[in-house]
């Protein structure tokens, strides 16, 4: 089959185009699924380049083209570990079962499918400890056939394409743990970095969908298509009075909840913008993992800080419902071929783009 193979850690070059992969085929509780399209995420690129490894201090655009020379090896993944290598990434999968293990019912043959990419225990699926990611830990979708845990695919009910689909998994699932984290709640105010992106153009539809007001902070270019998502108010990124931009946007001059996926040097003033009792949680660090913090604004105002990885079962069968009754929508930037991953990558580099990129395998 067709697929790319990441051969290491690096540059562009480690991203192997090849016709000549072996067909996985499922194991007794998998299924075979013929992929017809599978979204691209920052997950894709940061592995590639190991920004996971804590010897890497800077943003992930500083190493996205070239890798981080300096990075790690050992501790290179999400999770902590190291990459097997060669692997075929690709979380977000969209397609259709093809072909099924021995213990699973041969009438799912045909089913048109998602693939929650978070790979959980057999024996005990709570156990965080012991999941592993599509793509990650075990080959994904950047092939014309994927073999997951049947557990992990979900029928859908949609007119949206194979594509559009696939800009779901990873980026509104993701989205929406962190919401659920933040335990965010109607008529209150959240503030959303990032919004342009995946993830962020996500969060901004999954707390509008929970009756929250929403502060987006986008790139200029971008700010209209955030405001046409349901954003409230969408401020400037760069906007020389940041800070006072969003209390001024806000009620009360104050957010309940900051969902970050930016850091870097503008972190403090996010901590800043939180009312009493707030919370500040945090899925990705683009601009940097490395932070200031005071400390006596944490205690004095009794905030709470969270993190968003590994999420529980049924925050992606929550989501299909919401992709299957349109509460929320697709935002496909743009598509590629498997053969121009790379160039997909290059481009995902410059965001310039808002929503998702897509490679598109049928």
């Amino acid at each position: 089959m067709r697929a790319v193979r990441l051969t290491g850690h690096g540059g562009f070059d480690k991203l192997e185009y090849r016709k000549d992969v072996v067909t996985p085929r499922p194991a007794v509780d998998e299924v075979l699924i013929a992929v017809g399209a599978c979204g691209m995420n920052n997950t894709d690129i940061n592995t590639r380049t190991a920004w996971y490894s804590k010897s890497v201090t800077q943003g992930t655009d500083a190493g996205g083209s070239a890798g981080f020379g300096e990075a790690k090896t050992d501790d290179s993944t999400w999770g902590g570990g190291g990459v097997a290598f060669p692997r075929i990434q690709g979380a977000d999968v969209a397609g259709t079962i093809v072909a099924v293990g021995a213990q699973v019912p041969a009438s799912r043959v045909g089913e048109r499918v998602l693939v929650d990419p978070w790979m959980r225990d057999a024996q005990d699926p709570g156990n965080r400890a012991l999941a592993g990611y599509l793509g990650s830990e075990r080959d994904g979708g950047f092939a014309e056939f994927a073999a997951v845990p049947s557990v992990n695919t979900f029928p859908i009910q949609s007119p949206h394409s194979d594509a559009e689909l696939a800009t779901f998994p990873c980026s509104y699932s993701t989205g929406e743990y962190m919401l659920t984290r933040a335990q965010l709640s109607a008529g209150e105010t959240v503030l959303i970095t990032g919004a342009s992106g995946g993830v962020g153009s996500g969060l901004v539809q999954l707390a509008k969908r929970r009756g929250a007001r929403v502060v987006a902070v986008a790139g200029k270019s971008k700010m209209e298509a955030v405001a046409a998502l349901g954003a409230d108010w969408v401020i400037a990124r760069d906007d020389a009075n940041f800070e006072s931009a969003v209390r001024a946007a806000a009620p009360d001059g104050e957010v309940q909840v900051v969902a970050d996926l930016v850091g870097g040097a503008g972190f403090a003033s996010l901590v800043e913008l939180l009312a009493r009792g707030g919370r500040y949680v945090t899925s990705g660090a683009i601009a940097g993992p490395v932070v200031d913090l005071d400390l006596r604004s944490l205690y004095l105002k009794d905030l709470t800080l969270l993190g968003a990885t590994v999420m529980p079962v049924g925050i992606f069968e929550s989501l299909v419902g919401y992709i299957e009754r349109e509460e929320i929508r697709p935002l496909l930037a743009k598509t590629f071929p498997l053969d121009r991953i790379a160039d997909a990558q290059n481009a995902f580099l410059r965001k310039q783009h808002v929503g998702n990129f897509v490679i598109t395998l049928r």
